[in-house]
């Protein structure tokens, strides 16, 4: 996955939770920072989601979107929608998030 694609994918959570701030954990995070990332950091064809205002949406996102639905059908592509409690995270972690926008594309 590269960053355009991660792009996308946080521009769909957010349309189908209505929530313009998705937190991505795990491994295709370092996109966030680092969008040019080496090859082998974009192996992955998932990115790991919530959206942070309403993390109880993040099924729906998964369903949605995640494996095996029409989007990965088509994109080749998916979100893996996952909870807050997903991932181990040291303290502070919050001060170090980074903010991406996105760029709303149009036709």
């Amino acid at each position: 996955m590269n960053r355009l694609q991660l792009e996308h994918i946080i521009r769909a959570a957010g349309a189908i939770s209505n929530d313009k701030k998705i937190v991505v954990i795990g491994s295709q995070s370092i996109l966030g920072q680092f969008p040019d990332a080496k090859p082998d950091l974009l192996t992955s064809q998932e990115a790991d989601v919530y959206p942070k205002n309403k993390p109880e949406l993040a099924d729906l996102v998964d369903g949605s979107i995640g494996e095996a639905s029409f989007f990965e059908d088509t994109f080749g592509y998916y979100a893996h929608g996952v909870g807050k409690e997903t991932a181990i995270l040291p303290l502070g972690w919050k001060a170090a998030l980074c903010l991406l926008k996105t760029k709303i594309q149009k036709e």
